[in-house]
């Protein structure tokens, strides 16, 4: 006798080509009803025999859609209902969204294999999607994802397309991007004038190759915004957007043909293939030891010992392979500093002077994205989410949310991010930027009040750092007054705590957790500068009990951007000499007279890492942020951490002498230790500090966090040291560095505030 079910599903099941894929597996089963999107994921209606939708249920929850990801579902008895067959039914939205959001997805082979053959429709149409890949974050408006909801809801299918997306076993049977060279998008290829040069797609791509072949400088508008390109074998090209962007040190990404030509060049574990290949597709950081091939490998990343890479993620980046067979510079399409521009006005106007042509498209990107980027640690293969952003953003999987009013975190101030809670669960924006830049705070306020929008929800807290100057903090208040709702202000070093114990479910944890947060900057409590903090967290309380001993922050903002700055402040008598010939007569008088009558004091991890870096002639002024930890790494080729030394030995009363650790640096350098071994050592002294406030409170679990923890080398050498006497807990759907802020901040709401 045939009986009637409901199956409820909730995750990323919306633009990932669930409801077809229910409709085919339905008819697999010759099972008769519905389904159909709503805002709180999806609803199959089932009737037949109750053993055949229990399979049917099972095969679904066990082998779903490729790029979806389930995680609630449910399957109960309803009233009995005859269908007369299987139909998707339109979207149904009775109330407000309660659902994942979806992000872009790289392209698929099937794509890749249509674009490529001559007799295919779609062959070289560079905006080639179907329900497995493609823009969707990108171009999102509101929700659920149907055409309507998108920017391309006025871009209206063809009777070919059509057809294809009423076939329920075509490949694109509801697929909500689906267009081809009839009813599509278009190409323009431009000069540097915005006058035209082509818009014949298999010219263009072909000019193109031409002229980064030929030194030339390119904005290619992608899915997710503009990409400046050059030939990535050219130094001098390389040189020139390096003048032209206004980015004088920090390395570009390269993009590769292919994955197999990538490893042709470069060697990469099976782990770093597979983040490659993955629907995500980021930057991935690698090394490039005993690289002997064709990149200008200095003038890409220079004095670093390894290199971002990624292969093509979207059909207009393949299509461009087509006819270019060697590896091209591909970074962010702005002004250094500035977020990645999107619209053609824009590029036209503030990337002229850059860019010798322009590839425009006339897609409308609604969301632009840089691209995310991830490295993988050598030793233990860790992996570290450099930069959160397309193909992760704008969903949050580690935890939902456990609150019923709507929170919107605003994060931090550096790599900003804005995290919000309008249902069930945690959406977490892409990374922003810096809030130093006008564009960019303009962009996180878009940011902030598009999702505002797309939930029809307004905040009813509203959380911030508590450092009163941060461009966040000033934005939360205004927001609190506006909308009438309260604020809390959170200390910067305990919100990186709570984003790792949120992460891995340890808020309601019965042991003791040390906390080890080492970043750059952050407002203590005591209205110093932090950033060596260590914690215990326990009770949903956070107590403070260790830190690196106070040294004078020196002349603001600026101390972060000249390393020799903190080498100044941390040195000893005996590095004087040295240190002087860094400054001019002028500039120590200065600086020793702020260094006499300062009162603000940092406990600054990051600035440590600096004024090594100094004291070792690497780096003495940063021209992007992290640079001197960044080298710093750099200089490792190998360690045995059997070999390695200790540069501060003991800890007594809780107080760690940062100057101490800088001292023995600088004898090891006045003996002509290599740099290498320094470096080496200096990683396993602060590796063995971990483990000895950890021994002293009898600790066995620690959370870390903090931009320091983006460093590899050490992540590895805890990992190593810690064998299976400690449990350690790092940020991996998350960045370590200040893109956790905002989760950190709601995680603190929920678990450490009384409500």
């Amino acid at each position: 006798m045939d009986e009637t079910f409901q199956i409820q599903i909730k995750g990323q099941v919306q633009g990932v080509g669930f409801r077809p894929f229910v409709y085919n597996l339905a008819n697999d089963f010759k099972l008769f009803g519905n389904v159909y999107n709503n805002t709180e994921g999806v609803v199959i209606n089932l009737t037949g025999h109750k053993e055949a939708i229990y399979q049917f249920y099972n095969q679904l929850i066990a082998h779903p859609p490729p790029v979806s990801k389930i995680n609630y579902h449910t399957l109960l008895k309803t009233d009995y209902k005859k269908y007369d067959d299987f139909s998707i039914q339109p979207s149904s939205k009775e109330s407000k969204i309660n659902l994942k959001l979806t992000p872009d997805f790289a392209l698929c082979n099937a794509c890749k294999d249509e674009i490529e053959l001559v007799i295919n429709r779609r062959y070289s149409y560079p905006f080639t999607t179907c329900v497995n890949c493609g823009p969707r974050w990108a171009i999102t408006k509101s929700f659920p994802f149907e055409r309507t909801n998108t920017s391309i809801a006025g871009v209206h299918m063809c009777n070919s397309c059509l057809d294809e997306y009423t076939n329920p076993s075509n490949r694109r049977f509801h697929s909500q991007t689906n267009s081809c060279p009839d009813c599509g998008f278009h190409l323009s290829f431009t000069n540097s004038k915005n006058e035209l040069i082509s818009n014949n797609n298999k010219f263009i791509f072909k000019s193109i190759a031409q002229k980064l072949e030929a030194g030339a400088i390119v904005a290619i508008k992608n899915t997710a915004g503009y990409l400046l390109c050059c030939d990535a074998r050219n130094a001098s090209a390389i040189t020139e957007l390096r003048k032209r962007k206004k980015r004088p040190q920090k390395p570009f990404a390269v993009l590769y043909p292919s994955i197999e030509n990538l490893k042709s060049e470069l060697k990469i574990s099976e782990k770093e293939e597979h983040f490659l290949n993955s629907t995500e597709r980021p930057i991935l950081i690698v090394s490039t030891k005993n690289y002997q091939r064709s990149i200008a490998l200095n003038e890409v990343a220079p004095k670093l010992n390894q290199l971002g890479v990624m292969v093509p993620y979207s059909a207009l980046l393949h299509l461009l392979f087509t006819h270019i067979s060697f590896p091209i510079v591909a970074t962010s399409g702005n002004i250094h500093g500035s977020p990645i521009i999107s619209s053609e006005f824009d590029a036209v106007s503030k990337l002229s002077t850059v860019a010798d042509y322009f590839l425009h498209h006339n897609m409308n990107i609604l969301h632009p994205q840089d691209d995310s980027v991830i490295k993988i640690s050598s030793v233990n293969e860790n992996e570290i989410l450099f930069r959160r952003s397309r193909g992760y953003a704008p969903n949050y999987f580690s935890s939902n949310a456990i609150s019923k009013k709507n929170v919107l975190a605003t994060g931090a101030h550096l790599k900003s991010t804005i995290a919000f809670v309008p249902n069930d669960y945690i959406y977490l924006s892409q990374y922003l930027g810096n809030l130093d830049n006008f564009e960019v705070t303009e962009r996180y306020l878009k940011t902030t009040y598009d999702f505002i929008s797309i939930f029809e929800e307004q905040p009813e807290i509203i959380l911030t750092d508590s450092h009163p100057q941060y461009e966040s903090n000033k934005t939360a208040h205004e927001m609190s007054q506006n909308f009438k709702v309260p604020l809390f202000e959170i200390q910067h070093h305990k919100a990186h705590m709570m984003s790792v114990i949120g992460e891995h479910s340890l808020a309601d944890s019965k042991y003791k957790i040390l906390g080890v947060i080492w970043d750059g900057t952050g407002y203590g409590e005591d209205y110093q500068i932090w950033g060596s903090e260590f914690f215990i967290y326990q009770n949903h309380q956070i107590m403070r009990i260790s830190h690196l001993n106070y040294f004078n922050w020196i002349a603001g903002n600026k101390m972060a951007l000249e390393p020799r700055l903190s080498l100044f402040s941390l040195m000893t008598e005996s590095m004087e000499s040295l240190v002087k010939e860094k400054f001019t007569s002028e500039e120590w008088g200065i600086y020793s007279t702020l260094k006499s009558s300062n009162s603000l004091k940092t406990s600054s991890m990051g600035r440590l890492f600096d004024a090594v870096a100094s004291l070792l002639n690497l780096v003495d002024y940063n021209t992007y942020e992290g640079e001197a930890a960044i080298v710093l790494e750099n200089q490792i080729t190998s360690y045995e951490l059997n070999n390695c030394s200790n540069y501060h030995p003991i800890i007594i009363d809780n107080k760690i002498d940062g100057q101490q650790i800088l001292e023995n640096c600088f004898y090891d350098f006045i003996n002509n230790v290599p740099i290498s071994d320094i470096v080496a050592n200096f990683l396993y002294t602060l590796s063995l500090l971990v483990f000895e406030v950890a021994n002293q409170h009898q600790i066995k679990n620690i959370a870390l966090s903090g931009g320091v923890f983006q460093n590899t080398t050490l992540v590895d050498m805890l990992c190593t040291l810690a064998t299976n006497q400690y449990n350690l807990y790092f940020n991996h759907q998350l960045s370590p560095n200040d893109e956790n802020i905002a989760i950190g901040q709601l995680m603190y709401y929920y678990h450490c505030i009384k409500h």
